[in-house]
């Protein structure tokens, strides 16, 4: 039986926690498999965004592939999305490449394409490309939007949303306790307080809320407190 393996990524803390990223991912991964005959190892990178190929799994899933196909227990690379794996058209272009010299194969489903046939290979280039050009084209739009309103003194980005005394006052002390912000996040939401927009709390989340209080927050107890 062919074996293969299951990339999986998310780029944040949250979505890493939630857990519900990654089992979309897997599940979609797994069904394809099934399809095809083939058994999945798992390789995971969490919290790590696509601007580059410097991710810990994925650099192991590909050390295993670059291995002489003689001694290769995988046969090829399977992501549910291909911008799971890279949203750079040159990092894709390097991991064809090296997929076509080591005969390995790269499985992207969200586009139907297998680049082991040449078709596959065509397909996805042309959708990075187009993912890219349009990337561009939206941040040079929003990048001349963001010029014009400060020429007009406006302000354009998201304004945080004020957190409560109590939730502040009750943040603070459980930092004062000593506690990690895992562990913060973990209190906060056991007692069923949550975030300014009615969420629930990360580490990221506590953090982002801890950074925006008063530089002298250790002897405040009700100070004014803001968080994402």
């Amino acid at each position: 039986m062919t074996t293969m393996i299951g990339y999986l990524r998310v780029s944040t803390e949250e979505q890493a926690a939630s857990g519900l990223g990654l089992e979309a991912q897997r599940e979609t991964i797994q069904r394809y498999a099934d399809s095809h005959g083939w058994t999945i190892e798992w390789h995971v990178d969490e919290g790590k965004s696509a601007k580059n190929l410097d991710r810990p799994e994925l650099q192991a899933a590909l050390a295993r592939l670059h291995a002489n196909p003689k001694r290769r227990d995988v046969a090829g690379l399977v992501v549910a999305k291909l911008d799971r794996l890279s949203r750079s058209v040159p990092d894709f272009a390097g991991v064809l490449e090296l997929a076509r010299a080591r005969r390995w194969s790269l499985v992207a489903i969200d586009l139907g394409v297998d680049t082991s046939t040449p078709t596959g290979e065509l397909i996805a280039n042309v959708m990075m490309s187009v993912a890219q050009w349009e990337r561009r084209v939206i941040g040079e739009r929003t990048s001349a939007a963001m010029q014009a309103a400060a020429r007009q003194g406006k302000h354009m980005g998201r304004v945080a949303a004020p957190l409560p005394d109590a939730t502040a006052t009750r943040l603070l002390h459980l930092k004062r306790s000593g506690l990690s912000v895992a562990k913060i996040a973990d209190a906060l939401n056991a007692e069923g307080v949550t975030t300014a927009l009615g969420s629930k709390w990360y580490a990221s989340t506590v953090t982002t809320a801890l950074k925006r209080l008063d530089p002298t927050q250790t002897t405040k107890e009700t100070p004014a407190a803001s968080a994402a």
